[in-house]
């Protein structure tokens, strides 16, 4: 058996979840995120949900600190709300460019950590300053964006059904009449 055989394996499974075009559970994070306009990515379905945009952010923070967790960083942690679930009241097409670039690059860090661990056994080391291993951190992490693939589906599909121009998409209103198709996610 390879040294970082289940290393490897982990490695697959985040590459899947992020871009796999043949993800068995649904949509990649990269699927989910395909054709979403910066109107799009602003969008509330209501006034207690997260747009797309924020939740990108926050996927892209959580990856952030997987990152500097496997990289020994004991000391860095999301502690503030603007830290995790940044506001983003309005996104144009540079803003919603450079969200989408930082989850890439995120997404590239995390790999390039992934692969330089020599062996498996780091998997059983515990986070710093937490209560569980990298091995429960990495595959939260792949957790994370499957929930979040889905999320940005359902907030997608919810937005296109409204049926709204490119201009109107400001003030959403819980009653809104959805897409009646039987393609759920």
């Amino acid at each position: 058996m390879e040294a970082k055989e289940e290393i490897l394996r982990i490695i697959d499974l985040v590459n899947d979840t992020y871009e796999s075009e043949e993800a068995w559970y649904g949509p990649s994070v990269v699927e989910a995120l395909r054709g979403v306009t910066p109107k799009m990515a602003e969008a509330r379905i209501s006034t207690n949900t997260h747009s797309i945009a924020e939740i990108v952010y926050h996927m892209t923070t959580w990856r952030i600190f997987t990152v500097r967790k496997i990289q020994g960083d004991a000391e860095f942690d999301i502690k503030t709300q603007d830290k995790d679930w940044k506001k983003f009241p309005v996104v144009d097409e540079f803003e919603w460019e450079a969200i989408q670039m930082e989850l890439s690059l995120s997404q590239e860090e995390l790999v390039s950590e992934l692969e330089k661990l020599e062996d498996d056994g780091f998997l059983e080391e515990f986070v710093p300053g937490r209560d569980y291993s990298y091995y429960t951190l990495i595959h939260g992490i792949i957790q994370h964006d499957i929930y979040h693939a889905g999320q940005i589906s359902l907030i997608k599909k919810a937005v296109k059904g409204m049926h709204l121009e490119e201009d109107d998409f400001g003030a959403f209103d819980d009653r809104s009449d959805f897409d009646s198709g039987t393609d759920y996610y």
